[in-house]
């Protein structure tokens, strides 16, 4: 059975395309992006810094206390222009499933990024960082403004673990906004519910019973309020990365349901693949290969759509770790 995945809508800093606008005139080329998952997107590239209009190659920038972006000779302080351009592009970023963000950058950096001082009392004047815990002014502001959008910056992508529950939560993101931009109906929000169902509980069981109970309630409800409320719900739990024992649960969960339909021989290979991945001796593509592969030839429908299964492109190679 081949899955139709959506096309999700990405932005990304600009550099880590390719394009030589970093500050020194060169790029960050990321050859996951570019290679392995551009087939499969579509790019939105932002570059703040170029879009205010500092061309390249051009002076380093620092971020500063108080969230303030200048330059690293003190002689030029962009902060009101970096957050003139987030307030105009942040209403065209609103129709996205994620945001791949440049790492250490000054404006799209998302985590651990110095901060210098502002002159405030007490802070250090030695031309050392005060700390390590800034975020990129622009990235700041998206980030704020849009809570609910995957982000995730390049340096972290380098991370199995962490790439591959980016690109879960991009894909789910972008199904349900596919859902959504249509002429919707209650029958397609259950139906959608019901794809989800093992996914969800890998996430967080607790929060796949709040969906489940909204979801009870379409066609009493107002859309409108309808929607609102799944997104949150669906959002926060995809925001919840999957340990080991909750992967294992919902695999037990789909062997379950279609353990009547195999032979003990073939039972006992995928419980065999399900507990080699419990003890951490084999990815999580080896069950779910065999419980796919089984649920296609029993021509159970139920299982073999499940977004569990199969929750994005396969050449994208992102269950193979340990």
């Amino acid at each position: 059975m081949t899955t139709e995945h959506p096309r999700p809508r990405l932005a990304v800093s600009s550099c880590l395309l390719g394009a030589p606008v970093r500050y020194n005139g060169g790029h960050s080329r990321d050859r996951f992006l570019t290679d392995l998952l551009a087939p499969h997107v579509d790019w939105v590239p932002v570059c703040p810094e170029m879009e205010i209009g500092l061309g390249t190659p051009r002076p380093t920038l620092r971020l500063h206390t108080g969230g303030r972006i200048i330059t690293k000779d003190g002689a030029a302080d962009h902060t009101e222009a970096m957050t003139a351009l987030a307030e105009t592009r942040i209403p065209d970023l609103t129709d996205l499933d994620g945001y791949v963000l440049k790492s250490r950058s000054p404006s799209c950096g998302l985590t651990s990024l110095p901060r210098y001082a502002s002159g405030l009392p007490g802070e250090r004047t030695d031309g050392q960082p005060v700390d390590r815990r800034g975020r990129g002014v622009f990235a700041d502001l998206v980030t704020r403004a849009l809570p609910d959008l995957p982000t995730e910056e390049d340096g972290r992508l380098h991370d199995p673990v962490l790439r591959e529950n980016f690109i879960e939560r991009v894909f789910a993101h972008a199904r349900l906004r596919t859902l959504f931009s249509a002429d919707w109906r209650p029958s397609d929000l259950v139906a959608f519910h019901s794809r989800h169902k093992q996914q969800l509980l890998a996430h967080d069981p607790s929060i796949y019973r709040v969906l489940g109970r909204i979801v009870a309630e379409a066609g009493t409800r107002p859309r409108d309020v309808l929607e609102t409320d799944y997104r949150r719900y669906f959002n926060e739990a995809f925001a919840i990365r999957p340990k080991r024992g909750r992967h294992v649960n919902a695999l037990q969960h789909i062997l379950g349901i279609l353990s009547e339909h195999l032979n003990d021989s073939r039972r006992h290979d995928i419980l065999n693949a399900i507990e080699t991945y419990r003890q951490g001796r084999a990815p999580l593509s080896i069950p779910i290969t065999l419980l796919r592969h089984h649920a296609e030839g029993e021509d159970l429908d139920y299982l073999a759509q499940q977004t569990y299964l199969d929750p994005y492109p396969a050449d994208l190679v992102l269950r193979h770790h340990l």
